[in-house]
């Protein structure tokens, strides 16, 4: 299946920014527009959440939550891309909530409530979600340490987000499960990212290989 000339709007935080590559070409979007011929819009704002912060951050960007952006997105997307969750867990402070939460004041909320407007907005696009990627002290309930009350571990954010798309039928791409990429691991840490967190140059080349090859699939058999 060929990508080239297919709109594709990537939808994420600091990750789908680009934090950590040594230039914007090397972030994944970038990448995968130059692998593929794509056009790729990048929609990442760096230390934003799925769900809606109760507290105000200190920077008000932070604070746009990813559904509160998706009518400033290019409507003419052929395939969109969500990658986001690990901000949640790392210094979020919406509630888990419950699957029947259809707002997003709660975690399963801005789930129920991105996809839902997602899906309206594009309902003819290939629309998929990615988990996020392992990191360091990612088993902390307090998430980076900022976090005043004990929530849930990545692992658990990740099963939330596997969830919640089982329900809309969308194609999750587990990078949490298959990026090869574990931080943890002092020489993973080192190869693939800059702090345990973002990736390096190296980190989004693997990164891009991986999502590229995932939309390949998935286009061939709609």
């Amino acid at each position: 299946m060929e990508l080239k000339g297919l709109k594709i709007n990537f939808l994420g935080d600091s990750i789908t920014e680009g934090h950590g590559a040594s230039k914007p070409e090397n972030c994944y979007v970038s990448k995968i527009a130059e692998k593929t011929g794509a056009i790729c819009r990048n929609y990442g704002i760096g230390g934003t959440r799925i769900a809606r912060q109760i507290k105000p951050s200190k920077e008000e960007r932070y604070d746009k939550y990813f559904s509160s952006r998706i009518d400033s997105m290019d409507e003419d997307a052929d395939i969109v891309a969500v990658f986001g969750g690990t901000n949640d867990f790392g210094h979020g402070d919406a509630p888990i909530g419950n699957i029947n939460d259809n707002t997003p004041d709660t975690f399963y909320g801005g789930l129920n409530f991105l996809y839902k407007n997602l899906i309206a907005k594009y309902p003819d696009a290939f629309i998929f979600v990615i988990t996020p990627l392992h990191r360091t002290n990612e088993e902390n309930l307090k998430g980076d340490g900022s976090k005043e009350k004990e929530s849930l571990s990545l692992r658990e954010y990740v099963k939330i987000i596997r969830e919640v798309a089982d329900c809309y039928s969308l194609p999750v791409l587990d990078l949490f499960a298959n990026s090869g990429i574990y931080p943890e691991i002092p020489a993973h840490k080192e190869k693939y990212t800059v702090d345990g967190l973002h990736p390096n140059d190296f980190g989004y080349e693997v990164i891009s290989k991986r999502i590229i090859k995932f939309i390949k699939e998935n286009l061939d058999v709609q």
